[in-house]
């Protein structure tokens, strides 16, 4: 699930910062908080993380060299637990709740397209040229049951809106992408993506949004349009936090953390 570019070159930023767990400045100089590893031992292996990450999605190379999770991996189990209470829970909400407009917010990238297969490819590291050729070329698979869920949510009366901090340059390719892959339509009315050239005035912050002030602020206008956010799913916990949503759905990433 964000500036496409910032999510991910804020990553190296959220991992490092994991590490060391805080720089303080301190009488003109940079100190290391308590939390900061004193040893390698407390660091876990690059190599033995990638290859539990592999491990938990299940990782299949196909005849091409692609990486794909897997249906039967622990990964897609866990995103079906947490999808089946999803459904419930808007199936509720859909005969209950009367005639007024529902809607659901999902994020794209790894809560609706999964980026696995990039993520291998680069091994993890993010590159925006490779980003956007990536992107330009290649049909992401959905991540496991969330264009089911979307598709039977939107039956239910439901409309479907998907924010993204990927850039409006990157448009049609995502909207094809969400369509190629069993999700309702994405377009100019439901699909907001970022746009730093020609910010939407809706966004007080305008080019210099963090990503919890794109995505509340988003969810914040279409709340004005007249919607009730029934349900907000997003991989990062900056996708959710900030309000607008009745409630939230967490879908499991760990080759990632924005903030």
């Amino acid at each position: 699930m964000f500036d496409n570019t910032v999510k991910r070159s804020t990553r190296k930023v959220a991992v490092l910062s994991a590490v060391v767990a805080a720089a303080v400045v301190a009488g003109g100089g940079l100190a290391l908080a308590d939390s900061a590893p004193r040893s390698d031992k407390q660091i876990t292996n690059m190599t033995t993380e990638v290859a539990n990450i592999k491990a938990y999605y299940g990782d299949t190379v196909d005849a091409a060299g692609e990486h794909w999770p897997s249906a039967q991996s622990n990964y897609a189990i866990q995103v079906g637990g947490i999808e089946g209470k999803a459904e419930k829970y808007l199936a509720g909400k859909a005969k209950h709740d009367g005639d007024e407009k529902k809607a659901i917010i999902l994020d794209v990238d790894d809560t609706s397209l999964s980026t696995y297969n990039y993520e291998l490819e680069t091994t993890f590291v993010y590159n925006p040229v490779s980003n956007a050729q990536y992107i330009a070329t290649k049909t992401m698979p959905a991540v496991f049951g969330m264009n089911d869920l979307a598709t039977k949510a939107a039956a239910e009366g439901y409309t479907v809106f998907y924010i993204t901090g990927r850039p409006e340059s990157q448009r049609s390719y995502t909207e094809a992408n969400l369509g190629a892959v069993g999700f309702p339509a994405a377009g100019a009315q439901n699909l907001f993506m970022k746009n730093k050239d020609n910010p939407p005035a809706y966004l007080p912050c305008g080019a210099t949004c963090t990503t919890e002030q794109y995505k509340s602020g988003t969810r914040a206008h279409i709340e004005s349009l007249g919607y009730r956010i029934v349900a907000n799913f997003g991989d990062q916990q900056s996708d959710l936090a900030g309000g607008h949503a009745d409630k939230t759905f967490k879908i499991p990433n760990p080759m990632y953390f924005i903030p």
